[in-house]
């Protein structure tokens, strides 16, 4: 346990996934099918690293489908790990067809500071 070993305050610890799923249920006639891909909204957590703990960030309506406070893009997200990580965003990129690609892509993200200790 990392928080046992003192290890947590310097180790990031990050679940989450490529996507969200639909908060309802589908069907195929009398089969339940599972359920969809859902692109407006998901969760993931964090913990340790510099991470403000028993922080909640975000909110979602009341079906959980969509992003109603506080959204968070792919890139902002990425730019926050980064920045936990000590390194900077905009100068981490690799040169690929003479362009600099950058995980945190062309639009400027922002670090999540609010959930940073």
């Amino acid at each position: 346990d990392l928080k046992a070993r003192g290890m947590l305050d310097e180790t990031l610890v990050i679940w989450g996934g490529e996507f969200g799923r639909t908060p309802t249920s589908q069907r195929s006639g009398d089969i339940y099918t599972g359920r969809d891909h859902n692109m407006q909204a998901f969760t993931s957590w964090m913990a340790g690293g510099g991470v403000k703990g028993g922080t909640t960030y975000g909110t979602t309506d009341d079906f959980g489908h969509s992003v109603v406070e506080n959204p968070v893009s792919v890139h902002d997200f990425h730019a926050t790990i980064l920045h936990l990580l000590g390194l900077h965003h905009q100068k981490l990129y690799f040169k690929r067809s003479g362009l600099e690609e950058r995980l945190t892509g062309i639009e400027p993200p922002r670090v999540v500071t609010e959930i940073l200790s």
